[in-house]
C-alpha cells in the first residue's frame, strides 16, 4: 500500500504543497507547469490532499492592524481546576471571544495561551478581566504584548 493510500503524503504531495504554500493563488495549471506534471495529475493530487484533510484551506487572513486592532498579545491562563466540562467551557467561550486570534490549550504550568488582537490597551485590560478571569475556573492570568509576528517555515519546505 502506498503513503497516500495510508493517509500519508508522497514525495510528489510534498512537492505539490510546497508550491501552494509558497503561491497560493497560483492556478492548478500554472503549478503543474512549475512542478513539471500534467494538470490533471496535479489537480486530482490536490483534491486528493484536500479529500484527506491534508490542505484544510482556502482561508483568508486579514492583518488585524488594518481592521483597528493593531495590539497583539498572548495571554497565559492558570487554571484552579481541571474538571473535563470546565476546562472545555472555557475553551469554548476563549475561542469564540471576539479579538481572540487563536487558543492553544497547553501542558505545563500554564493551562492556555490566548493570542489576541485588539485596539489599545483598555481593550486588551477587557478582555482579560470581562471575558477570561471572570470565569470560576480560572486561577491567574499573565500578559504579555507582541513586539512583532514573524511567519515560521513552517511543516513542509517551500519551493
Amino acid at each position: 500500500m502506498s503513503a497516500a493510500q495510508h493517509g500519508l503524503v508522497d514525495e510528489l504531495d510534498l512537492r505539490i504543497l510546497g508550491a501552494l504554500i509558497a503561491d497560493p493563488q497560483s492556478p492548478i495549471k500554472e503549478l503543474a507547469q512549475a512542478l513539471g506534471i500534467p494538470a490533471s495529475t496535479c489537480a486530482f493530487r490536490l483534491r486528493s490532499l484536500r479529500s484527506r484533510g491534508v490542505v484544510t484551506g482556502p482561508r483568508l487572513e486579514v492583518d488585524p492592524a488594518s481592521v483597528g486592532a493593531p495590539v497583539q498579545a498572548m495571554i497565559r491562563v492558570r487554571l484552579g481546576n481541571h474538571s473535563k466540562d470546565g476546562v472545555e467551557s472555557l475553551f469554548d467561550a476563549l475561542a469564540t471571544t471576539p479579538g481572540v486570534l487563536q487558543v492553544f490549550h497547553i501542558a505545563g504550568a500554564d493551562d492556555f495561551l490566548v493570542h489576541v488582537a485588539v485596539a489599545d490597551a483598555a481593550a486588551l485590560r477587557d478582555i482579560v478581566l470581562e471575558r477570561i478571569t471572570v470565569h470560576e475556573i480560572v486561577r491567574a492570568t499573565e500578559t504579555q504584548l507582541v513586539f512583532e509576528l514573524r511567519e515560521g517555515a513552517g511543516v513542509v519546505p517551500r519551493r
